[in-house]
């Protein structure tokens, strides 16, 4: 084999590679959508354990930097089982850590915290 016979071939293979790793990401996603639909609105007695933030991005030396900043919190329920979900940054900014309500999520969604006024 000559290699104008092998490029296409690992081009077309490349190809092949980035389609399924596409589709497989689609089909996880839907299959997780699917399965949150499934599970009932939960609403238990919880606190703020921690908070954290990450920010993705990058700034080329030569053009405008785009940056995400996503937030996280961890609740912890009456029975020690804890519980991380990505809120707004509003939301975010409103929590605090030690902060007691109750907590309404549906499988890995988060639906929100009502904080208890102290």
């Amino acid at each position: 084999m000559d290699v104008s016979t092998i490029v296409p071939i690992f081009i077309a293979l490349i190809a092949i590679l980035i389609v399924g790793i596409l589709i497989f990401t689609i089909i996880k996603a839907i299959v997780k959508w699917q399965h949150n639909n499934t599970q009932p609105v939960l609403s238990v007695p919880s606190r703020v354990v921690t908070k954290r933030t990450r920010v993705r991005g990058h700034a080329p030396p030569d053009r405008v930097s785009h940056t995400s900043t996503y937030y996280y919190c961890t609740f912890e329920d009456d029975r020690g089982q804890r519980h991380e979900f990505r809120i707004s940054g509003r939301e975010y900014g409103q929590l605090a850590e030690g902060d007691s309500g109750t907590l309404t999520y549906q499988g890995t969604r988060y639906r929100g915290f009502q904080r208890q006024v102290r």
